[in-house]
């Protein structure tokens, strides 16, 4: 099976690591994998299920928006509102699942993938 080759033109977003599309990035990790983890988790509450989706769909915006800032404190100020917006996308999860409205397992496996992409972020935020 032969793959295609990547565009010659590319945006800045996709060679960074936190994002998710680096060629080294396995399936599963960071930004836009927590926007898939969180669509895919079952939320009974609605709005905590909102809230969570719209808050790690941010997050991978901002840390696009980061990618293609040119200064340093632009880069700075975009990765940490990524960073806020995927804690605030794990908590939303995490209380859904304290009020039952998500299951345990989920739970940790937002929260696991949301260490990681917060972990990579706040290395970028510095």
């Amino acid at each position: 099976m032969t793959q295609t080759p990547p565009p010659a033109t590319s945006l800045p977003h996709h060679k960074l690591f936190a994002y998710g599309t680096h060629r080294n990035t396995r399936r599963g990790e960071l930004c836009l994998s927590l926007v898939k983890l969180v669509a895919k988790t079952r939320v009974a509450d609605a709005q905590l299920r909102a809230q969570a989706r719209k808050s790690a769909a941010s997050a991978a915006l901002n840390c696009a928006e980061g990618a293609a800032r040119q200064t340093r404190a632009d880069k700075s100020r975009a990765y940490a509102i990524a960073l806020c917006e995927c804690c605030e996308a794990c908590a939303a999860i995490e209380i859904a699942g304290a009020l039952g409205a998500c299951s345990a397992a989920d739970v940790q496996a937002v929260v696991a993938l949301g260490t990681r992409t917060k972990n990579i972020l706040s290395r970028l935020v510095r």
